[in-house]
């Protein structure tokens, strides 16, 4: 797995990162979302490195990386996370970048361009949609699809559910994700602090999160860069908005692209060609910016 690519620990101002780095050429963060870990993007990475430097990390509170405060939820919060990824990069000697965040990973990866513009060259948007928006949107039907959301707000009670069968929560297999991605996945989803700090990064969704796009959306603040958005089609971002794109559209001042993608929710690991693909046409002309 992820053959010819580095795997370290890396301390940054804020925390620890286990991150996974190789290929060469213009930079290109990968952010997972849960309950997965960096490995989710295995076979999606390799394709990728071969035109790009490919960063994946475990996002702070996620994977082996370190774990915030549970009761702290400016520390899970999509902003510090932000500051996480710019930190990342230029410890790794890379001022500007491009980003693509998936599932919880989107949410980070939306705050980092919206917070830092100078240093977000592109941002692709995967099974995602602005928090605030989502909330605002929420009905029976999101309630009913997305329950886990609210739930997970719920202090100790989601922690001990989880833990307490969490093969019977999360499922997966190896066959279907592949046996090493499998293993991290089956770890990190059995470590009682990586649950909380999955647990962290949804309580932030809902107290903290919303307050900084609201803060966006008064001041007039969009995204500056390019944004490509990929939805699985065998999800339910359809189902619940429609034209996906329209949720985007107000939130993004630069171009704004984006198709579905005939997969399941996890498209790293469902539809690897497909994605690879995509994501590696629309960062492709951002080289003779970098």
């Amino acid at each position: 797995m992820f053959d010819t690519f580095k795997l370290e620990m890396i301390d940054l101002p804020e925390t620890t990162l286990r991150v996974r780095h190789g290929g060469a050429g213009p930079p290109v963060l990968l952010l997972h979302g849960h309950p997965r870990t960096h490995t989710t993007w295995y076979r999606v990475a390799p394709l990728l490195a071969e035109s790009f430097t490919v960063i994946c990390p475990d996002l702070r509170g996620f994977g082996m990386s370190a774990k915030p405060d549970p009761d702290d939820d400016q520390a899970s919060s999509k902003r510090a996370k932000a500051r996480d990824c710019v930190a990342l990069m230029e410890q790794l000697g890379f001022e500007r970048f491009s980003i693509a965040g998936h599932d919880r990973g989107c949410y980070t990866a939306f705050r980092t361009a919206m917070d830092h513009p100078d240093r977000v060259q592109k941002f692709a948007a995967l099974d995602g949609a602005p928090i605030l928006d989502a909330l605002e949107r929420c009905d029976a039907k999101f309630a009913t699809l997305w329950w886990h959301w609210f739930f997970y707000a719920q202090v100790d009670k989601a922690e001990r559910a989880i833990l307490a069968d969490p093969e019977r929560w999360y499922g997966g297999n190896a066959e279907a994700m592949g046996e090493e991605n499998y293993q991290d996945f089956r770890a990190a989803t059995r470590d009682p602090s990586v649950v909380r700090g999955m647990l962290g990064d949804y309580r932030a969704g809902l107290r903290v999160d919303p307050l900084h796009d609201q803060e966006d959306r008064r001041l007039g603040r969009k995204i500056q860069c390019p944004v490509h958005v990929l939805w699985s089609r065998r999800d339910d971002l359809e189902e619940l908005y429609g034209d996906v794109l329209s949720i985007w559209r107000p939130w993004v001042k630069g171009d704004l692209t984006g198709t579905g993608i005939d997969s399941g929710h996890h498209m790293a690991e469902e539809a690897p060609d497909l994605l690879a693909a995509e994501l590696s046409r629309f960062f492709d002309s951002s080289a003779e910016d970098l």
